[in-house]
């Protein structure tokens, strides 16, 4: 038996974009209500607790609205230091059982000369097609519960806790921000399927920022805000430079203590900060736009910060995710335990156009 939402809220929502709606008061009170309603039901097993021992339908009875209640729950919550909104657009075309993608790169070649008039010489135009592919690996991560556990909550009337699955979910946003940014799992030293991420790209332009800092260092600490936002402008118009003009650099992606630094340095000689004066100067284009992301810190060169100024279209670069983390139907794999598996399709990052973005190491 599965609930809803107007059943366990009663009636305060009937869809999950109507909860997503609401502010954090009524989805708390929400949450109280639907434990409230699953405690209800959890306590009308009491009485067959044994039961979970022989009967795998008893077991599954209660286990199923309780899990529907704590994957909706779980789903509704939000990992920011995970999360790759704003850093990378993220691709979910496809399904959980696409093995890759295919794709064609389109060039264009031939140029105009003068002619005369009676010439039998006409220059022509053409283009040159490419083909390129990208696998896909399945992961997972799931949890399980014991009859033990199952058989204290029902005797118990209460809701099972939603931490095992929260963990769940947690791990699988790690695994995607670690692949998506490094082409690793969390805490690897190498990469399983020989990808690297968004910050280790061996394609993409790389170069030391200028050492003009004390001793003719790299490092910011050592530099004037006027050398740091020097700095960053150079790796901005690296990217029109490496491009012909073809591409612009939208975002700079800089260590979180980095980008901590020039969002409270003021500029020499104004009342801005190196950011806020950063963000606002470009001239005939769009404002550029600053974002933190930790794996930068010791990704250049000999262990040094990294920053990346990049074009952030999907043209450009991309996550593939055709199937995001999904729980499966609980089942009984043994005589005392549950399990909830969870799957994802990860197909990793792909920079398709590495001269849109660069790397400028030794902040």
């Amino acid at each position: 038996m599965f609930i809803s939402f107007t059943d366990a809220t009663g009636g305060m929502f009937h869809d999950v974009a109507s909860f997503m709606a609401a502010d954090a008061h009524q989805r708390d009170l929400a949450f109280q209500r639907w434990a409230a309603y699953d405690a209800a039901i959890a306590a009308t097993f009491g009485d067959r607790a044994a039961e979970f021992y022989v009967d795998a339908q008893v077991g599954r009875a209660f286990l199923t609205p309780q899990l529907f209640r704590i994957e909706t729950q779980v789903y509704m919550r939000k990992y920011p230091q995970a999360d790759l909104t704003g850093l990378l657009p993220v691709i979910t075309e496809g399904d959980h059982w696409d093995v890759g993608t295919v794709f064609y790169s389109m060039d264009q070649a031939g140029r105009a000369e003068f002619l005369s008039g009676k010439g039998f010489d006409m220059p022509y135009a053409s283009t040159l097609m490419e083909q390129n592919s990208r696998g896909f690996h399945l992961a997972g991560i799931g949890y399980e519960w014991s009859t033990q556990e199952l058989q204290r909550a029902a005797k118990l009337g209460r809701s099972l806790s939603a931490d095992k699955a929260d963990a769940a979910r947690k791990a699988a946003q790690f695994f995607k921000r670690s692949i998506a940014m490094t082409g690793r799992t969390p805490g690897a030293t190498t990469s399983e399927k020989n990808w690297t991420g968004f910050v280790n790209d061996p394609n993409v332009p790389t170069a030391n920022v200028a050492a003009t800092g004390s001793g003719s260092t790299t490092t910011w600490s050592t530099k004037t805000p006027d050398q740091i936002s020097a700095d960053i402008w150079s790796a901005v118009n690296a990217v029109e430079t490496q491009t012909k003009e073809t591409q612009t650099a939208t975002v700079v992606a800089l260590p979180t203590a980095k980008l901590r630094y020039i969002e409270q340095t003021r500029m020499s000689d104004t009342g801005s900060t190196i950011l806020a004066y950063i963000r606002g100067n470009r001239d005939g284009g769009e404002n550029i736009e600053f974002r933190p992301i930790r794996e930068l810190a010791g990704a250049g060169a000999s262990g040094t910060d990294r920053m990346v100024a990049y074009d952030a279209s999907q043209e450009v670069v991309r996550f593939h995710l055709p199937g995001d983390h999904e729980f499966l139907p609980a089942f009984q794999k043994s005589s005392m335990t549950y399990e909830v598996g969870g799957i994802m399709n990860v197909g990793g990052t792909e920079i398709r156009l590495p001269k849109a973005i660069t790397y400028r190491d030794g902040i």
